[in-house]
């Protein structure tokens, strides 16, 4: 299907049938990923995983997640996106179906790699499907605020019922509930999807897509292990890459690109709305259960309901687009975000904080979506569809680093106090500074790129 505007976002059938394709399976991977979170304790006894290797099973989704986004988002503008997200999904279900049924730690670990591999195809695939499927304006919008709005239900849904699947059934109901909904995409993609075609497909940017893959998972690992040496190689490597972008005949990531203040601001501000965000909702999970005592169920409620919020958000935040451009919404919406943050510094140790815990949640969220919908609407708009894959694979690439790295490191925040209230305090309080500080420095960059004006003028904008 070629892409073309559509007046007052009006939505065809097979553009309906689009959406249900591409915005199922972000949805699947975003309940996924919570569902998966809630049963780790569980899945570590299953497969005799210890306590201080626990978070091993996350890593090892994370790291290919994080370091392969950007290539897999590359190789969709060359290979062809359908093809790519064909092969991600199909991924998935063998990893989903090993995981499942795995009965020691190494094969639970080398299902948790390759769902890794499979999100870094699948994710960006997906979005540059959109983003080219439906032109910019009205209707892309629109759809961007669908899919914030699935991706956060998702994440909500997934963490409400997490503890209830894995209570009834098993902790390998989290990797088998992949399977039948990977399978029923897959069914359904070709009779949906067109494949992309690019009459010129450059030969891959092999000593590119090396170094920056390596410089990621070294920069990833050091954060997650706090190994200094990894940091110092991850470095070299991205500074490595960087220079053999500028020489390359067919570059993986044109410097252009990169250069581009829309792309280079509106992924600054994704990489703190991803940070900072789900390390607030880790933080406060760990002030609820530790300070409160609150039994699993109830933190599930008291982020269940505030989630409806972003759901709501979702929906409406292609019209605020439409109304107040990319970047008010973009700084607006991290504002939001990071002020609401604000009255947890002062929570206390008595149950009555939920009184102000739930209503900031509730804000925090409704601002928390439609900046994710603005930024990715601000760090892929102005961009042939040519370069959609590279343009979505940076967002990616930028949403897994940001949501690896912001816990690990305010959870050290968190650590250089000996009370843990204090500590969580502090780790708030750098949180809402951080959030701030991008607003002002993001504000500044886009206004001298001009995002959010009329989207004739983003084409002109380098």
């Amino acid at each position: 299907m070629s892409p073309a505007a559509i007046p007052h976002a009006h939505l065809t059938r097979d553009q309906r049938a689009v959406l249900a394709v591409l915005l199922g399976a972000g949805f699947m991977l975003s309940v996924d990923f919570s569902i998966l979170t809630v049963a780790l304790p569980d899945i570590g006894a299953g497969v005799g995983v210890d306590v201080e290797r626990l978070p091993w099973v996350t890593t090892a989704f994370v790291l290919p997640a994080a370091g392969f986004t950007l290539v897999c988002g590359r190789l969709a503008d060359t290979v062809g996106r359908r093809r790519m997200f064909r092969l991600g999904l199909a991924l998935l279900l063998v990893a989903s179906l090993l995981g499942g049924l795995a009965t020691t730690a190494p094969v639970l670990l080398v299902a948790r790699v390759l769902q890794g591999f499979a999100t870094a195809m699948t994710l960006p695939a997906a979005l540059s499907l959109l983003t080219t499927n439906f032109a910019e304006g009205p209707a892309r919008d629109r759809v961007l605020g669908i899919n914030g709005a699935l991706l956060s239900g998702g994440f909500t849904v997934g963490a409400l019922v997490g503890g209830t699947l894995v209570g009834l059934w098993s902790w390998r109901a989290a990797f088998f509930l992949n399977v039948p909904v990977a399978a029923a995409i897959l069914l359904a993609t070709p009779f949906v999807l067109a494949e992309s075609t690019r009459p010129d497909r450059p030969r891959l940017d092999l000593p590119g897509a090396v170094t920056v893959s390596a410089g990621l998972l070294a920069v990833v690992y050091a954060v997650i292990e706090q190994h200094a040496l990894a940091a110092v190689v991850g470095m070299l490597l991205l500074a490595a890459f960087w220079r053999i972008e500028h020489r390359a005949a067919a570059p993986l990531a044109p410097p252009r690109v990169l250069a581009r203040r829309t792309v280079l601001w509106g992924n600054v501000a994704g990489l703190v709305i991803f940070a900072t965000e789900p390390a607030m909702i880790f933080l406060t999970t760990l002030y609820l259960q530790h300070v409160l005592h609150l039994p699993p169920l109830v933190t599930g409620l008291v982020f269940g309901v505030p989630g409806l919020a972003s759901v709501v958000a979702g929906m409406l935040a292609g019209r605020a687009l439409g109304r107040f451009g990319s970047r008010r919404v973009l700084l607006g919406g991290l504002l939001v975000q990071g002020l609401a943050t604000l009255p947890l510094v002062f929570l206390g140790a008595d149950r009555s904080a939920l009184l102000i815990l739930v209503p900031a949640l509730f804000i925090g969220f409704f601002g928390h979506v439609p900046a994710i919908v603005a930024f990715t609407v601000t760090s892929t708009s102005g961009l042939p569809d040519a370069e959609q894959g590279l343009a979505t694979g940076l967002t990616s690439m930028t949403q897994q680093v940001a949501i690896t790295v912001g816990i690990p490191l305010l959870s050290w925040v968190a650590a250089t106090r000996t009370d843990e209230l204090s500590g969580l305090r502090l780790a708030l309080a750098v949180d809402v500074a951080v959030t701030v500080a991008a607003v002002v420095l993001v504000a500044v960059g886009l206004r001298r790129a001009g995002a959010g004006a009329p989207r004739a003028r983003l084409h002109q904008t380098a």
